[in-house]
């Protein structure tokens, strides 16, 4: 199995969002797991994000360990997804995982989808995170 080991900069985690991972997998009794950070089409501004917990890479997949945690990401998610860092909030608005994404050049109010130069046009189906 191929997998690249990817430098940090390419995708990085905080000391915070580390930490709700571990907690995460603990809580659901898969700590050898990976966070699969991802983009798919759809959301209300073209993109959108996804997370998953996985426990094996593909032979594709581009694999970043920070703080302990180890980030798979699909080399075409990379693209989008390149220079942005995963936060993880908890505040009186709620708490998850927050992505800071140089790419995006709009997003909509529920953080969870957004649009590039050159990416697709908004289709208005909305995101359902209003």
């Amino acid at each position: 199995m191929a997998i690249a080991e990817v430098n940090v900069t390419a995708l990085s985690l905080t000391e915070t969002a580390a930490n709700a991972v571990r907690d995460l997998l603990q809580k659901r009794n898969v700590p050898d797991h990976a966070l699969r950070v991802f983009i798919s089409g759809g959301g209300c501004s073209g993109y959108q994000y996804g997370m998953a917990l996985e426990g094996e890479p593909r032979p594709t997949d581009l694999v970043i360990e920070q703080y302990g945690v180890r980030v798979v990401v699909d080399e075409v998610s990379l693209e989008y997804l390149r220079g942005a860092s995963i936060d993880f909030v908890d505040d009186v608005m709620g708490s998850g995982f927050k992505i800071e994404n140089p790419n995006a050049t709009s997003a909509c109010g529920c953080g969870n989808s957004f649009r590039t130069d050159g990416g697709p046009a908004s289709e208005g189906g909305g995101c359902g995170h209003h």
